[in-house]
């Protein structure tokens, strides 16, 4: 019977063990799965909360843009637009990245200093679209946030659109976008053409005009800082339709601070393009705390680019062929060191033929360049002294005409 009665208390006992297994095995597995749901659900607020800091401003299509402009605008309303705001420093970000997202790139127009530039279309129009690659995303805010510096809107400057990098996940694209030039760059032009006297007259007119704009400070609420373009060339000037030029490429450009006398300029103050350097900086003599240095090396920069206007303008059906600056005396990629031996040590400057006495223009034009490339850049005329006299030159042209 003792046999008996422990047979039948054990079948009692497996029952019971049984029921908790069966609840521990719908529980559980029941928790861990609300465990997981829910450290799921953080992991991807987390997620698409660093996502929305990190590009706060990103909009992944194209917005509509009819809320944002009138369908009927084009290119030069956008850039009127700009220029009569209140804020007088561009489109809003939301509207540039709309023009950014339908304009279709149409064609390699050319290669600059951080990567190409094409000829894209938006709303049938033409428009110029500078590309930097990511690794190259300073350069592209720089030029960006100089473009967009309050009243820096001019007709002798180069008309900036909008801004915007494009990431299709593999690769980021940054955008600058403005206004397109067909005749391309001076430098082009100039290889390409001659030039009247009238037609060099213009051209230098709008571009001192530009960087005479550039150089001045604007006092104000909506004023400007002085800004000084440190890489004048004739490659960095385009042409327009109308035969007027407007100053480009503000990507090295420093601003000056004058309410606290500081200028905005990086750690490395040698760049440039080393042929139209100035002495003081192909010397290391620059003084690096004064803006007046920096304004002083663009009028250097200047004159070259006059003498390289000069020689193709057409005087009785003569005229010189295109050249660069110093190409008779540098190698084609000069060094700073080969520049420094010409321009600081043997002190040498662009000849300057003796025809151009036998016109009036090419006179003043010539008297100017010496006025720009002096060795003491203290004695070197300011931006606004060379307009008002290319200004008087045209006056003198009117009167005799």
């Amino acid at each position: 019977m003792g046999d008996v009665s422990g047979y039948v208390e054990r079948p009692s006992e497996e029952p019971g063990w049984g029921r908790l297994e069966l609840a521990a095995a719908i529980l559980v597995p029941s928790a861990l799965l609300c465990v997981s749901i829910l450290l799921g659900v953080c992991v991807v607020q987390g997620q698409r909360c660093a996502y929305n800091r990190a590009h706060k401003n990103d909009v992944e299509e194209p917005l509509d843009d009819q809320s944002l402009m009138s369908p009927d605008k084009c290119i030069k309303d956008l850039i009127y637009d700009m220029s009569t705001s209140g804020s007088g420093s561009g489109l809003p970000l939301l509207v540039q990245r709309t023009i950014a997202r339908t304009i279709v790139l149409q064609e390699t127009i050319g290669k600059g200093r951080f990567g190409e530039v094409w000829r894209g279309r938006w709303r049938g129009e033409d428009v110029a679209v500078k590309i930097f690659s990511s690794r190259d995303e300073r350069s592209w805010f720089r030029e960006a946030e100089i473009y967009q510096t309050i009243m820096l809107r001019h007709e002798s400057i180069l008309g900036f659109i909008a801004a915007d990098n494009k990431d299709n996940g593999s690769w980021t694209q940054l955008w600058l976008v403005s206004e397109y030039h067909e005749h391309g760059s001076l430098f082009d032009y100039l290889n390409r053409y001659t030039v009247s006297v009238d037609c060099m007259i213009v051209l230098a007119l709008s571009i001192t005009s530009g960087l005479a704009h550039l150089h001045m400070e604007i006092i104000g609420t909506q004023g400007k800082p002085a800004i000084a373009h440190r890489d004048i060339k004739s490659k960095n000037i385009l042409v327009k339709k109308n035969g007027t030029a407007v100053i480009a490429d503000l990507g090295l450009a420093v601003k000056h601070d004058s309410s606290t006398n500081t200028i905005d300029i990086p750690s490395n103050h040698r760049v440039g393009t080393k042929r139209y350097m100035a002495p003081e900086l192909l010397d290391d003599t620059i003084n690096m705390s004064s803006f007046e240095s920096f304004k002083r090396a663009d009028i250097y920069s200047l004159g070259l680019v006059f003498w390289e206007l000069a020689r193709r303008c057409s005087v009785r059906g003569l005229q010189e062929d295109f050249q660069l600056p110093y190409y008779d005396m540098v190698p084609s990629d000069p060094s700073v060191e080969d520049m420094r031996k010409i321009v600081c040590d043997q002190k040498l400057r662009p000849n300057i033929p003796n025809q151009w006495q036998s016109c009036e223009a090419l006179r003043v034009i010539g008297k100017l360049m010496r006025e720009c490339w002096y060795a003491n850049a203290a004695a070197r005329l300011t931006a606004l002294r060379v307009k008002k006299t290319v200004s008087q030159v045209t006056v003198l042209k009117d009167i005799k005409d």
